[in-house]
């Protein structure tokens, strides 16, 4: 998945963003002011939008209600000071899904970030399944037929964003921005192996689900019709 951080305290963000992408195997992008905030969330897709409510330039409130004018049902978790609460219902009231009084246990961070992605993709269980396989959002592993997959982060976070879109197909610039943030073009010559090593995982389990390459279009999570 991949995360927008818009925060003016570089530190906190580096901190959260370092948390985000060892702790919850997302992409991250980072901004520090307001208006190059509201500027990403137009030009870029994410999963999550994690916005600071006071920033320079254009305040996090403001960025939330131009996020949803413009029809973009993207979760958004906000950061709010002690003396910001007054806030909150404005917040929620706005488009705002969740809130975060700082300061905050990262680990809580990590785990309501969890829930809003999952909830945001129709997945508010975190187990999903496509033919004999299931994988647990939580504890971040793919069984199939009950069997544990041993699969590199990475092939595990490519059958993740798979997984939440069965049989879409994922173009492999999207599949790139999903797991790289803004240095995805510097991996774009290595996907291929990647999904090749997915999928000789998934024969060795016998598991008839595949990821297919559609030249020139993406790739595909595949499964007979019975089994999805």
């Amino acid at each position: 998945m991949r995360i927008l951080i818009v925060e003016d305290e570089i530190r906190l963000a580096d901190n959260i963003a370092a948390a985000l992408r060892q702790g919850a195997g997302v992409a991250v992008d980072c901004a520090h002011d307001g208006k190059e905030g509201a500027s990403l969330t137009e030009f870029g897709h994410y999963d999550l939008l994690l916005l600071d409510l006071m920033l320079p330039g254009l305040d996090g409130l403001s960025i939330v209600r131009r996020v949803r004018a413009r029809g973009d049902a993207t979760p958004i978790l906000v950061l709010t000071a002690r003396d910001e609460r007054r806030h909150v219902v404005e917040l929620l009231n706005a488009g705002a899904d969740d809130y975060l009084t700082k300061p905050f246990d990262l680990g809580e961070l990590i785990a309501r970030v969890k829930a809003l992605i999952r909830r945001g993709k129709g997945a508010a269980h975190p187990l999903l399944k496509v033919g004999r396989l299931t994988l647990n959002a939580v504890e971040q592993t793919v069984r199939c037929g009950g069997q544990l997959i041993d699969l590199s982060p990475t092939e595990y976070r490519i059958l993740e964003y798979l997984m939440f879109r069965p049989r879409a197909i994922v173009s492999k610039r999207e599949l790139l921005e999903h797991l790289y943030d803004y240095t995805w073009e510097h991996h774009s010559n290595v996907i291929e192996a990647h999904i090749s090593n997915l999928r000789k995982r998934l024969r060795a389990m016998r598991e008839e689900a595949t990821v297919e390459t559609l030249r020139g279009r993406g790739y595909r999570l595949e499964a007979p019709d019975s089994e999805l």
